[in-house]
């Protein structure tokens, strides 16, 4: 029978690792200095007084030790004369969700465990969610700590119920309840005698019986490039692992994102070539024909081509501290390629106690939500449901390189498809030609009062006077027009700054050199706006006038009304300013006034030949 990969889940201290240990000792799979070892380390760090903890098996971190609780996904191999199984340990506390998601990404089954004192808990039913998001068919529901409420078959049936009740909707191929005590081992792998009210099956013996579907090999086939084989200049092979399918020498592939054809000439492993190769296979794949292929394209069968959007919808679970900001530039990896994307629209967040679909702007820790998202370029894809690494992604803060999210895709967006960009008789460089200088963005930013708006116009006069062609976007200003229907959240100022440089770079094509006044707290939209235009196109203006400058200034007033609360989720006070790391033009405001300012900007533009 195929090998199994399930993980355990459910809340905090439902005994997953315990289960996993007794699985472990009951299967005799423990060494006799490894059960030393783990008498000694139960006496110093157990929970069970003078029993073995099992849960020390596997919670093998320190940290994990001293709390009780697991934090990391511990994986752990055993066998039965029946069948071979990889398990996950994954973490029950809500704050590592993400790990949890992480280990049931590549599983097959789903252990749920549930204290029999406690009934179903919040955390239950999001990592039940979660399974179901991720695809897993199969699920056992343990409810564990049988023993501590008296083997009661009431108390079993009820949290069954419950259970049901609420993963009626969830979509489960099957869904198995035992109870067990993981602890004394009541029907972990042989059937206690102390619950005369339960015929079914053993943990164990029902984890040997499952039957998974093994379809990947049936699938379309989907090849991620993950490297292009080019060792001599008579060699030139793509490199990768077969997600699903089957492939042949002989058969038709195509590029998904160009539509190249080309035929399959050799299948290359290390141990010589391959008649075929199947989902799973490290192989690298030449072809009859010199076809474009780089890093994180897609081959498929020329009759199967996955969809290639830039639009698509796909449930997000969020793993940040920092809440998604909708508008904000993460760098996505789906397969073997990075793309730039936005998650453009929350469309709604789901209740994980009920079910429900609930309304929002953004999404917290933990937070799961249907979302639509938008890529810089095009990328090839499927649903989830139908491919688990071509529906899968997740999205990385392009700061501090930290997974912000995971995401599973449901479908492409196709809204586009019949709108074409219009080609133009005159364009930049014609432009360029007749305003005899270079066009560009110059981005001012700083706290309010720093005096970024006063030095913005006195360079705006000095650029004028020397015949460059300006046009200026004040943060003030555009609030009057087009931005007079954002607010001052995080996720308004990431629209504001979105919608703004749009415009702006509408301007740079246009010719102009448009100098923009603006907060723009965060440096995530700042390096946003950098990445739409040309890399000497944008310059970076930080006008550094500390907080305290600012204040005491207050031109507006606007600091006395933050500080007595009368305006929310001002920047310095109740909303942050991330302060640039590698600006072109740094202008301390306490070394001279706004016209010497003024001129070392001009200073500035003359030596990168913007101006002359």
């Amino acid at each position: 029978m195929t090998p199994l990969r399930f993980l355990t889940c459910g809340s905090v201290d439902d005994g997953k690792s315990t289960l996993i240990g007794r699985l472990l000792y009951d299967s005799k799979l423990i060494m006799e200095d490894q059960l030393a070892a783990l008498e000694r380390d139960s006496r110093r760090h157990g929970t069970t007084g003078d029993d073995i903890d099992f849960a020390l098996l596997v919670d093998g971190l320190e940290a994990e030790r001293e709390q009780g609780i697991t934090i990391d996904v511990a994986y752990r191999f055993f066998a039965t004369p029946r069948r071979s199984f990889i398990v996950a340990d994954t973490p029950g506390h809500e704050q590592y969700t993400r790990n949890m998601a992480t280990g049931a990404s590549n599983c097959d089954a789903a252990v749920i465990l549930i204290d029999a004192r406690k009934g179903v808990l919040t955390q239950t039913r999001r990592h039940s969610y979660i399974c179901a998001l991720l695809g897993i068919s199969h699920v056992i529901v343990a409810v564990n700590k049988i023993d501590l409420v008296e083997f009661s078959g009431e108390r079993f049936h009820h949290i069954v119920g419950d259970y049901l009740g609420f993963a009626e909707g969830l979509g489960f191929t099957s869904i198995a309840t035992i109870p067990v005590s993981a602890r004394f081992g009541d029907n972990v792998t042989l059937s206690s005698g102390r619950m005369c009210w339960y015929d079914g099956p053993t943990l164990l013996a029902h984890l040997e019986g499952l039957e998974v579907e093994q379809e990947l090999a049936a699938k379309p086939l989907r090849f991620p490039v993950q490297w292009v084989n080019r060792p001599n200049l008579d060699f030139r092979g793509f490199a990768g692992t077969l997600a699903s399918g089957t492939v042949r020498p002989g058969d038709r592939i195509v590029v998904a994102s160009s539509g190249k054809e080309s035929t399959l000439s050799r299948i290359v492993t290390a141990d010589g070539d391959l008649p075929e190769a199947h989902a799973g296979d490290a192989v690298t794949l030449t072809f009859a024909d010199e076809i474009d292929v780089a890093r994180g394209d897609v081959l498929a069968h020329a009759g199967s081509r996955p969809e290639v959007v830039d639009q698509f919808a796909a449930h997000v679970l969020w793993m940040a501290e920092e809440e998604m900001l909708p508008g904000r530039s993460y760098l996505m990896r789906i397969g073997t390629r990075y793309v730039p994307a936005r998650i453009t629209s929350l469309k709604h967040k789901v209740d994980v106690n009920n079910l429900e679909h609930i309304a929002g702007k953004t999404l917290a820790l933990n937070e799961i939500g249907l979302c639509n998202l938008s890529t810089a370029a095009p990328v090839a894809l499927d649903p989830y449901s139908e491919n688990r690494v071509t529906g899968a992604f997740i999205l990385v803060d392009r700061f501090t390189n930290a997974t912000a999210g995971a995401g599973m895709i449901s479908f492409g967006l196709r809204r586009a498809t019949n709108i074409h960009r219009q080609s133009v008789l005159v364009d930049k460089a014609s432009r360029l030609r007749m305003n005899g200088h270079r066009p560009a963005i110059l981005w001012f930013t700083g706290l309010s009062g720093s005096g970024k708006s006063t030095i913005a116009n006195i360079v705006e006069r000095e650029l004028h006077a020397r015949g460059v062609h300006t046009y200026m976007l004040d943060g003030d200003n555009v609030r009057h027009g087009l931005n007079r229907d954002l607010g001052f959240t995080d996720v308004d100022r990431v629209e504001n700054i979105r919608r703004v440089a749009e415009v702006a770079k509408l301007f740079v094509d246009a010719g102009l050199v448009v100098i923009c006044s603006f907060i723009s707290p965060f440096r995530a939209e700042r390096q946003m706006v950098r990445e739409l235009v040309e890399a000497d196109e944008f310059v970076e203006v930080f006008v550094d006038t500390p907080l305290e400058e600012c204040m005491r200034r207050d031109p507006k007033g606007l600091y006395a009304r933050a500080l007595e609360g009368k305006i929310k989720n001002f920047t310095g006070i109740d909303s942050p300013y991330e302060v640039p790391e590698d600006a072109e033009i740094v202008i301390d405001t306490r070394q001279g006034g706004p016209e010497s300012a003024a001129q070392r900007i001009i200073d500035g533009l003359t030596l990168r030949r913007i101006v002359t």
